[in-house]
């Protein structure tokens, strides 16, 4: 194409990535690897940032785990930071640095190694009816969901049993490329 010519730009479609905003109590769990942190800055700004029904209503927890390799890759930091300066009880944002950061056995902290570290909320949340979301890298998924299960396990729970009620309730969302 040259400069002037119409283009058509496409990207994924369906019903995967939307708000559950049915409830707006319903917490929301958004885990991101690099730039699978995009729809996640979507939802941050229809939830706090923008003039929406959304944000007029919205009284859960929204949750960014974002894990990149160092802070050189983390993006919209600043933008991250504003709104948790601004609603310090609806906003929760936590970093895993793969490289600069150690998990409690000494290697690098992976983005379920800081999921781990709050293990209980969660579940705790997940139970209480909190969507997760998971965009970004798709090698990201087998460590998250091995984790998950591990926790499960501890719990008593059995995890593929979770997980398919997770995925019936309509809570369980995954966009990885």
């Amino acid at each position: 194409a040259k400069s002037g010519d119409e283009i058509s730009i496409a990207g994924p479609s369906g019903k995967i990535m939307l708000l559950p905003e049915h409830d707006p109590s319903t917490d929301v769990i958004m885990v991101g690897t690099g730039t699978g942190i995009a729809p996640y800055r979507g939802f941050i700004r229809r939830l706090f940032l923008e003039d929406t029904a959304a944000s007029r209503a919205f009284t859960g927890t929204a949750w960014l785990f974002l894990g990149v390799a160092n802070r050189d890759a983390i993006l919209y930091h600043e933008d991250w930071m504003k709104v948790l300066r601004r609603f310090p009880f609806n906003f929760r944002y936590d970093l895993a640095l793969s490289r600069e950061q150690k998990n409690k056995s000494g290697g690098k902290l992976y983005i379920q190694d800081k999921m781990e570290e709050y293990a209980d909320e969660l579940f705790d949340m997940l139970d209480n009816g909190a969507h997760i979301y998971f965009c970004g890298l798709k090698g990201m998924m087998p460590g998250i969901v091995g984790m998950l299960g591990n926790v499960a396990d501890s719990k008593g729970m059995v995890w593929d049993e979770k997980l398919e009620e997770l995925k019936k309730n309509g809570q369980w969302h995954v966009e990885v490329y």
